[in-house]
């Protein structure tokens, strides 16, 4: 028989290597982690060197009046040259190093953007771009530099190539110039992680900027860039945008190559990622993609659709045929959501379109059972492979919580939480491991979903689509705690239609007023703690969203053109 001395004394030694295991993994993910915040540091010093010989080689420089340019008059200026692509470079280096001391939206510098310059002058050709520095989100590869996606397993591994998308940009002349932080996994509408901290929102410190492309959408929005490339798997470019007031926009998932960038669930095939452009206004989204859409594009990388952007769609002025939606019946609007599509609608009434009610199919369905079976089909296995070893963001603990649970116990814990939230025992439920038949049989059903919502949207005559954007923006820790916040953009990831995002308001006192006796669809928790995460955001701004069918991309910006067009006009009235 074995001594129960030994066998305590064998225990004691093995509970006390665990200990030892976790304490040395965790000491090492703090040294890496600093590292990693020096490096960023160093960075920042020398972009911001750079910045600093150009002004004082150019002492009389104004960066107010380059500032203020839109992105075609930029453009505009940098052909003719009246401005030199050195003159631009530096001086929205020197804004952005002024806006990420004070939000911190900035990771990293890219050094490259140096000889990026001097390539530029020895160039005969110029680029629809020719001279424009744009921002990249980390899960973008730049060649040389990590895309950490907020986790310490993904530091020190620098991408050994630019991302197509990127190398596109470059021939067509751009700049890119840094690279903007992200939510730890990106899988999380806020915009935090462990190694660069949280990011905050431009005009109010206690609200998040948005996720997981926020760190684009707050340096944009602050005027430290005049065009941001995001990725957006579930609202990831539209959400950001909306919260910060910017505009955003989502192509069709294999408009634009994925090549170089990073997924947050790699495999997954149910929720289309989509890449797109993040500016101020809708013209420089439309640039952005007129120079993205290329032959280049195309040869290097033959899997996307050879289609060139449509100028006859695009600057068609037929009356469209609009439907609209106010709430999508699953996650109650906030008051200026709801008003800013009615106020939206009264506009283009207004302006000759025909506006039409349109009811999305079927959403509990697609929300509680679809979403949450597509995007953790393998019961969150390889979401959960990035946490290994990784100590979780604050933001993202609940949600991570969720997804870690055995299937037997969200089994049990859906039959719990049935009587008082059954969305909530739904998503639960769906969360589990699937066969490969049942993955098959959830891939027909979202396949015959989008064939239902084509037919209904047919059945109307429609050419696009207006509803709500998720906002205001939340304040910093609830879009973890709600994730069902983003069923208005990732329906349409689900679709894979093209669709983007407009400012067109802002919460007014009344607005706030009306958020406190506000009831949700379902009254369960997931409706209450909306409510107290879009409180005290008086002033802060409120997006539609305009959305068009698959490969419509053209039809899309045109609609959101109109809207901001007719948003302008108004304002300028009053």
């Amino acid at each position: 028989m074995m001594n129960p001395s030994l066998v305590s004394a064998f225990l004691c030694c093995c509970a006390v290597t665990i200990l030892l295991l976790n304490w040395r993994r965790r000491r090492t993910g703090q040294r890496k982690m600093q590292e990693a915040r020096w490096r960023r540091d160093r960075a920042l010093q020398q972009m911001e060197k750079a910045a600093g010989n150009f002004k004082q080689q150019n002492p009389s420089h104004q960066p107010a009046p380059i500032l203020a340019f839109t992105l075609p008059q930029l453009c505009g200026n940098l052909r003719d040259g009246s401005l030199s692509p050195e003159t631009v470079l530096c001086t929205y280096m020197d804004k952005a190093l002024d806006v990420t001391r004070e939000i911190n939206c900035v990771t990293d510098y890219l050094e490259n953007s140096e000889s990026q310059l001097l390539h530029l002058k020895s160039q005969g050709k110029k680029g629809l771009l020719y001279g424009v520095p744009v921002s990249i989100k980390d899960s973008i590869d730049c060649k040389g530099h990590d895309s950490t996606l907020g986790l310490v397993k993904r530091l020190h591994k620098p991408a050994t190539a630019d991302a197509v998308v990127v190398q596109v940009l470059k021939q067509q002349g751009a700049i890119p110039f840094v690279k903007t932080n992200v939510p730890q996994s990106l899988l999380n509408y806020d915009c935090s992680n462990l190694i660069f901290g949280q990011t905050v929102h431009p005009m109010d410190h206690t609200k998040t900027p948005g996720g997981s492309s926020g760190g684009e959408a707050s340096l944009i929005k602050s005027g430290g860039s005049i065009l941001g490339i995001g990725t957006d798997v579930g609202g990831s470019i539209r959400i950001p945008a909306a919260f910060c007031g910017i505009c955003g926009f989502k192509a069709t998932g294999n408009r634009i190559s994925k090549r170089g960038i990073v997924p947050s669930i790699r495999g997954q095939k149910s929720a289309s990622p989509g890449v797109g452009p993040m500016a101020r206004d809708v013209d420089g989204l439309v640039l952005c993609i007129r120079a993205i859409l290329c032959d280049q594009m195309f040869q290097l990388d033959p899997t996307v659709a050879p289609l060139p952007f449509n100028e006859k769609v695009y600057s068609s002025s037929q009356p469209l045929r609009i439907g609209y939606y106010t709430t999508d019946s699953f996650t109650v609007p906030s008051p200026s959501m709801k008003r800013a599509v009615l106020e939206t609608k009264h506009l283009l009434e207004k302006a000759g379109h025909t506006l039409v009610p349109f009811k999305p199919l079927n959403i509990e369905h697609v929300m509680s059972t679809l979403v949450p079976a597509g995007l953790f089909a393998d019961g969150g296995t390889t979401f959960l492979e990035s946490f290994q070893g990784e100590s979780a963001d604050p933001n993202i603990k609940e949600f991570l919580l969720m997804v870690k649970l055995p299937g037997w116990l969200k089994s049990f814990l859906s039959w719990i939480v049935r009587a008082i939230s059954p969305r909530m025992s739904k998503s639960l439920r769906s969360m589990k491991e699937k066969s490969v038949n049942q993955l098959w049989k959830l891939h027909t059903e979202v396949e015959e979903y989008c064939h239902e919502f084509i037919a209904e949207w047919k059945r109307l005559n429609l050419d696009v689509v207006l509803c709500p954007a998720l906002g205001p923006a939340f304040k910093i820790g609830f879009p973890g705690k709600i994730s069902v916040g983003a069923s208005y953009t990732i329906l349409y990831n689900f679709l894979d239609f093209p669709a983007g995002v407009v400012p067109v308001t802002t919460v007014t006192a009344k607005d706030e007023e009306d958020l406190k006796t506000l009831r949700g669809h379902y009254d369960d928790i997931w409706d209450r703690t909306l409510k107290k995460a879009a409180a005290g955001a008086i002033g802060l701004p409120v997006a539609v969203q305009c959305v068009a069918l698959p490969w419509q991309d053209e039809l899309c910006l045109r609609f959101m053109k109109e809207v901001e067009k007719l948003t302008q006009e108004k304002q300028r009235k009053c």
